[in-house]
């Protein structure tokens, strides 16, 4: 469901319209916790400036496998939680 919209946006390049930091973990915070590790703001980040259509993630629980960081290299994650709770805040929730 999300990854079609945000599939449609990185086509285009749309900026976020506001942020806030995330509160209390979800599945959603875990993924942003890997995107911005990786140097990106979120998905929609992400597919724009590497210009891919999916992001490689774990079936089991839908996190994000794999990124391509800006230099090339890889960031690989494990299918479990890693954003501790103590991370939690430093995530950033982008508006679009």
């Amino acid at each position: 469901k999300k990854s079609e919209i945000s599939g449609v946006m990185a086509k285009a390049d749309i900026k976020p319209k506001s942020i806030c930091h995330a509160k209390k973990w979800s599945d959603e915070v875990e993924n942003l916790y890997r995107f911005q590790q990786a140097g990106y703001r979120d998905e929609v980040e992400y597919k724009q400036v590497k210009q891919v259509d999916t992001v490689e993630c774990w079936p089991e629980t839908g996190f994000v496998k794999k990124l391509q960081r800006r230099d090339n290299t890889f960031y690989y994650y494990n299918k479990q939680r890693e954003c501790e709770d103590r991370e939690v805040h430093k995530v950033k929730v982008y508006m679009y």
